[in-house]
């Protein structure tokens, strides 16, 4: 099971916790992990990525075991103790202003 923590914005729209789990076939990577969120919280499709180009929206971030993935291929390997989830997939709404 891969662990995913959303923003709080995101939880309200998908009427979920902090933290949700989700079954990924092959390997995990952000897109399939995101392609999984999706499918099963219909409600973010588009609010994470483009519905046309599937890049990641502005003022999100992507982080795991401490690291910045937010420009990372969306099809490289995510780590093996996100794939394991020892540790989750975190999404983050960025934070703008001056």
């Amino acid at each position: 099971m891969i662990r995913v923590i959303l923003p709080y914005h995101l939880r309200n729209l998908a009427h979920v916790g902090e933290e949700v789990t989700l079954e990924v076939d092959g390997a995990v990577t952000q897109r399939s992990v995101l392609d999984a969120l999706e499918a099963r919280y219909p409600m973010l499709q588009g609010a994470i990525r483009d519905h046309i180009t599937q890049q990641r929206r502005p003022f999100l971030r992507f982080f795991a075991c401490e690291e910045d993935l937010s420009h990372e291929s969306p099809d490289a390997p995510l780590p093996e103790a996100v794939a394991s989830g020892k540790e989750p997939f975190i999404v983050i709404g960025a934070i703008a202003g001056g």
